[in-house]
């Protein structure tokens, strides 16, 4: 989304690439740090909306390393955590062990159910965590905002920490190209909370956009040193 995206553009004032994509809905930005050339892309626009869910970040993905061939893919997000595995609105996070779907139910065991939840690799970013005073979770993603009781049923069973809405999308798309990747994720929001998620959500995002890009400058510090 825009909104998680601007404050990074910002703070490492990047410079929008003009139809980069076109006809397609994706926008790029491109900029320098530290020496190294490095670029953000959103998934855009449509009828007047940011595009969110699996389907647009597929598309944003491929396009992106299609075209690009970068080499570290940084999934940067806000997400749903879960109070009850000591997850507060604000926090930020790094993937850890595997990515997964939680709303894609393809049988209960078995092969078919392995490809359905995806278990995609992420890098190990624990040394970077601990050094850098951030959490790690395992990102599981699905295509609602809300979660029905199969999604979470589904969570559970796999150990997923942090909910999101693309993070899958993007891994199944880096495995591919075995490019690879890292999320950085931001809470906004508290699945086992009192709260509605779209609520918590909306009141949310702007902390917890400024907390993933305070975060982000400190990863590229810390990876491009």
């Amino acid at each position: 989304m825009h909104a998680e995206a601007a404050p990074l553009i910002e703070k490492f004032n990047l410079k929008k690439v003009e139809d980069f994509f076109a006809p397609l809905p994706p926008q790029l930005y491109k900029g320098e740090h530290n020496g190294k050339e490095i670029f953000v892309i959103l998934n855009g626009q449509q009828n007047g909306l940011d595009l969110v869910g699996c389907e647009p970040a597929t598309l944003s993905t491929q396009l992106l390393i299609s075209k690009l061939n970068p080499t570290l893919l940084i999934n940067a997000g806000t997400c749903g955590a879960f109070k009850s595995n000591g997850s507060n609105i604000g926090d930020v996070y790094l993937s850890k062990d595997e990515i997964m779907f939680h709303d894609r139910r393809v049988g209960e065991s078995g092969e078919w159910y392995k490809m359905g939840v995806g278990f995609y690799p992420c890098l190990d970013a624990s040394q970077m965590a601990k050094d850098l005073g951030f959490k790690l979770g395992r990102c599981t993603t699905g295509s609602s905002l809300d979660m029905a009781n199969e999604d979470l049923a589904l969570i559970k069973k796999n150990n997923g920490e942090l909910k999101d809405m693309e993070a899958a999308a993007i891994a199944w798309v880096a495995s591919l190209y075995n490019t690879p990747l890292i999320c950085v994720k931001s809470v906004t929001d508290l699945c086992d909370g009192d709260r509605t998620t779209e609520e918590e959500f909306r009141e949310n995002l702007s902390m917890a956009a400024n907390n993933l890009k305070d975060a982000c400058f400190k990863i590229l510090d810390y990876l491009l040193k």
